[in-house]
């Protein structure tokens, strides 16, 4: 007798994506979420490497980012707003970063679903 897995339907990754981001759970959305084959892509001007693939290289994408931050004053993750296998977060932060100063940072994040699994993620700010 073979077990399926059920398959997360797109709601229900943005729902648990907004739940964990809200928490600041980043690392959980990642292990939990993504795909390992995952990509993420970040506007030009950004610090961090414009595109990235594979879920071990995201995660280091992530650690670099959360070692440029000094302190967390603040932030908020609105949304989700789910059209077909897209999800759309607002997210705001308000921090201290390493040698820049205190800033307020905003952002749409884009997230692509498929087979229950985050396949693409991108920013725009």
């Amino acid at each position: 007798m073979t077990t399926q897995v059920a398959v997360m339907t797109t709601q229900e990754v943005a729902e648990r994506l907004t739940h964990l981001c809200k928490q600041s759970k980043w690392g959980e959305a990642l292990d939990e979420l993504f795909s390992e084959h995952a990509v993420s892509i970040e506007p030009p001007g950004s610090p961090a490497p414009q595109t990235v693939e594979g879920l071990e290289a995201i995660k280091q994408k992530s650690k670099m980012f959360e070692s440029m931050v000094e302190q967390v004053h603040g932030g908020y993750v609105k949304g989700p707003i789910v059209a077909g296998n897209r999800i759309a977060l607002g997210i705001g932060m308000d921090a201290t970063m390493k040698g820049t100063g205190r800033m307020n940072m905003e952002e749409i994040a884009i997230y692509e679903v498929k087979d229950g699994k985050i396949v693409k993620e991108q920013f725009f700010f």
